[in-house]
C-alpha cells in the first residue's frame, strides 16, 4: 500500500507514462533522422572516395553510425520529452487537478521517473550490446579509409612501446602472450635524447625476455649508412601484454569487456584511471535519463496563465544541458587524471540530483 501511494491512480499513471514515452521516442527519432542526414552529407565524400564504394557502403555507414547518434542524444530526448509532457499537462490544467487532489510534486513525477528508469535500462543494454560493436567496426573501417577490411581477430595495429630511452613501433601484432607475432617492426635507438639509429625488420617473435626480429637493417643517423644485421634480439624486458594491450578504445568495448581489460592492464602495471572513468560512465550516462524528469519538472508547476510557462520550460532545458556540459567536463578531467575515476563519472549525476530535488521542493513550496 505504501508503494502504491507513491503514484497517482492507475489511469493517471498509465496516461502520463504513455504520453511521456511517445513524445520521447518521437523526439529521439526526429533528432536521429536530422543528425544522421547531416552526418552522412559530411562523410559521404570520404566513403565514395574509395573506388568501388556506392550506395551499399553508405547504407552500411548509416547502420553503424545511427546507434552512436541514438546513444549520444537519448538523454536529450528524455529531457525534451519530459518538458513537452509536463508543459502540455500544465497548460491543460491537468497538473493543477492532480495537485488539488492532494498529490505532491514527487507523486506527480513518479510515473515519469519510473518510465525514465526503464528507458535507462534499455539504453544501457543498447549501448552495451549494439553501440560498442558498431563503434569498434566503424573505427576500424574509418581508419582503413572505408576500404574493405578483414574480419577482426583481436589483432592490434600501430602499437608503440617505450624500452628505456628507445621507442619500438609495431605495425601489427597477431596473437597474444608468448605466441604473439610482430609485423613491420621499427626500433628508434636513442642516446642521450638524440636519435642514433633506426632498426627495421618485417617480422618478430618472442625470444626469452626479448623479441627476435629479422631480417633487420640499421640506418645510422650520423653517417647515413644502411647496414644489414640479419636476425637480432631487441626489447629485453618488453612483455607481450605491453604490445597486445597498448591501445584500448573504451567506447568500442562493452562494460564487461572493459572491466576485463582494465584488470589485465592493472596486472601489467599500466595506468587505468582514464579507462576506469569511462567504465563507470557507461553506467552513469544511461542513468542520467532518470534525472531528466527532476530537471524538467520546473515546467510542470506554476500557473500557465501567468505567462511564464515558456520561461520555466527554458529553465528546465538549461538545467538539463548544464548537466551534460558538467558531465563532459568531469569526464575530461578524469581522463587527464585531475579527478578520481568514480568521482568523474558520478559527481555530476549526484550534484544535479540534489539541484533537481532543491528546485522541485522550492517550486512545490
Amino acid at each position: 500500500m505504501i508503494a502504491l501511494q507513491l503514484f497517482p491512480s492507475r489511469t493517471v499513471t498509465m496516461y502520463m507514462m504513455k504520453s511521456f514515452i511517445i513524445r520521447t521516442f518521437a523526439i529521439l527519432a526526429t533528432l536521429v533522422l536530422v543528425l544522421q542526414m547531416m552526418d552522412l552529407l559530411s562523410e559521404s565524400g570520404h566513403i565514395l572516395a574509395y573506388h568501388g564504394n556506392g550506395q551499399a557502403e553508405e547504407l552500411r555507414y548509416i547502420s553503424l553510425r545511427t546507434p552512436q547518434i541514438i546513444a549520444t542524444f537519448a538523454p536529450f530526448a528524455v529531457l525534451l520529452g519530459t518538458i513537452l509532457t509536463l508543459s502540455t499537462m500544465n497548460q491543460n490544467s491537468e497538473i493543477i487537478a492532480l495537485k488539488a487532489a492532494g498529490l505532491s510534486a514527487h507523486q506527480v513525477l513518479a510515473p515519469l521517473i519510473v518510465a525514465s528508469l526503464g528507458f535507462a535500462l534499455l539504453s544501457f543494454a543498447f549501448n552495451d550490446r549494439i553501440v560498442s560493436r558498431a563503434t569498434a567496426t566503424l573505427s576500424v573501417w574509418k581508419a582503413a579509409g572505408y576500404a574493405p577490411i578483414p574480419a577482426d581477430r583481436g589483432d592490434r595495429s600501430n602499437v608503440w612501446v617505450r624500452d628505456g630511452d628507445d621507442l619500438i613501433q609495431v605495425g601489427q601484432v597477431n596473437g597474444r602472450g608468448n605466441a604473439a607475432r610482430l609485423v613491420d617492426v621499427t626500433l628508434y635507438d636513442r642516446q642521450d635524447g638524440r636519435m642514433a639509429s633506426i632498426v627495421r625488420a618485417p617480422h618478430g617473435v618472442r625470444d626469452g625476455d626479448g623479441w627476435r626480429i629479422g631480417p633487420a637493417t640499421r640506418f645510422d643517423v650520423a653517417s647515413g649508412r644502411l647496414t644489414k644485421l640479419g636476425a637480432i634480439v631487441i626489447g629485453h624486458g618488453v612483455r607481450p601484454d605491453q604490445l597486445t594491450l597498448a591501445s584500448v578504445d573504451a567506447d568500442a568495448l562493452s562494460f564487461g569487456e572493459l572491466h576485463s581489460v582494465i584488470a589485465d592492464l592493472s596486472d601489467a602495471g599500466r595506468p587505468t584511471k582514464a579507462l576506469s572513468g569511462s567504465m563507470w560512465h557507461k553506467l552513469s550516462s544511461p542513468l542520467s535519463a532518470v534525472l531528466m524528469p527532476l530537471l524538467g519538472a520546473i515546467s510542470a508547476f506554476g500557473l500557465a496563465r501567468s505567462g511564464k510557462l515558456f520561461v520555466r520550460a527554458v529553465i528546465g532545458m538549461f538545467l538539463g544541458f548544464a548537466y551534460f556540459v558538467g558531465d563532459n567536463f568531469a569526464l575530461a578531467m578524469g581522463n587527464l587524471g585531475a579527478y578520481p575515476p568514480f568521482l568523474a563519472a558520478w559527481a555530476p549525476f549526484l550534484l544535479f540530483l540534489l539541484i533537481g530535488e532543491a528546485v522541485l521542493i522550492r517550486t512545490e513550496e
